[in-house]
């Protein structure tokens, strides 16, 4: 359920920036989610469709670019990406890490026309 108020941001941050660019349409949004950002592109569409009715973003697509999880341990200096259950080290099984990519979320891009 917290997809729809990260959608009403992406609505909110896509307006202001046509808006201000003059644009008459929105065409497409290129967003940017990590994979342990915990946000289900299904449901943003979803709730997109429900938004966007009747603003100059109706209809525009959304484009998702996931980037994978990777983990620096703190112990041994192994980068790595986690098998998915675990974020154990596979170089020395320390469980001290730090995220160094795959929580990311942003827009990163704004298609619009006139």
């Amino acid at each position: 359920m917290h997809e729809l108020p990260i959608t009403e941001s992406i609505l909110r941050i896509a307006l202001k920036h046509a808006e201000s660019a003059g644009a008459n349409r929105i065409t497409d949004i290129h967003l940017v989610i990590g994979d342990l950002a915990s946000i289900i592109d299904d449901s943003v569409s979803f709730y997109w469709d429900i938004l966007s009715k009747d603003t100059i973003a109706e209809g525009a697509m959304l484009n998702f670019r996931r980037i994978k999880a990777e983990l620096l341990c703190l112990e041994c200096d192994h980068r790595f990406q986690p098998d998915g259950k675990f974020f154990d080290c596979p170089s020395c099984e320390g469980n001290s890490v730090k995220v160094i990519a795959g929580d990311e979320f942003s827009v990163e891009a704004i298609e619009v026309e006139g």
